[in-house]
């Protein structure tokens, strides 16, 4: 399982896959960070299909996700989820963002995606403790992985160092 699992340390909107998980917030308008980066390297394309969501649901709950298609990145789709701030772990924080990357892999079986990239969920501006975040989401991907061996390859994308080390320790 852990060949099907590669940690990469870059820019997630530079690498060919099917499926890039972009941390976007709920109004899914774009944003700082990662979320800025894939609207902004994917273009106006992405923003047109989330204001299409937003019309007919008013956005993405925290846990939940959405699918769009990549515009211009080396992608498919993008999708969508919004991970919790947190606040000390006492508003249900690690099963929110648990929930935000089994809602990912919902959608990545429902579209039969076979290579995915995710970024790290609510651990910069959302403050989610970077250790926790690692570990909540390998368990979700084992776990998925281990059901269904369709799932050929998923990229964790670290733009940061401190994020890269803490998931080459884990896994």
């Amino acid at each position: 399982m852990k060949n099907r699992i590669k940690i990469i340390h870059g820019d997630i909107t530079k690498i060919a896959v099917e499926a890039i998980v972009n941390a976007a917030n709920s109004s899914l308008l774009g944003g700082g960070g990662v979320d800025g980066a894939i609207h902004r390297a994917g273009g106006k394309a992405i923003l047109e299909e989330c204001m299409q969501i937003r019309a007919k649901q008013g956005g993405c709950d925290i846990g939940d996700a959405v699918i769009t298609g990549a515009g211009n990145l080396p992608a498919k789709y993008v999708i969508h989820t919004v991970g919790p701030c947190w606040n000390g772990g006492t508003d249900n924080e690690p099963e929110l963002l648990k929930k935000a990357y089994v809602s990912c892999f919902d959608l990545i079986e429902q579209y039969n995606i076979e290579t995915v990239s995710f970024p790290n969920i609510s651990t910069g501006i959302y403050r989610f403790p970077k250790k926790l975040a690692a570990e909540i989401a390998l368990e979700v991907i084992h776990s998925r992985l281990f059901d269904n061996q369709n799932i050929l390859q998923v990229n964790l994308i670290c733009f940061d160092d401190e994020n890269y080390d803490i998931y080459r320790s884990l896994n």
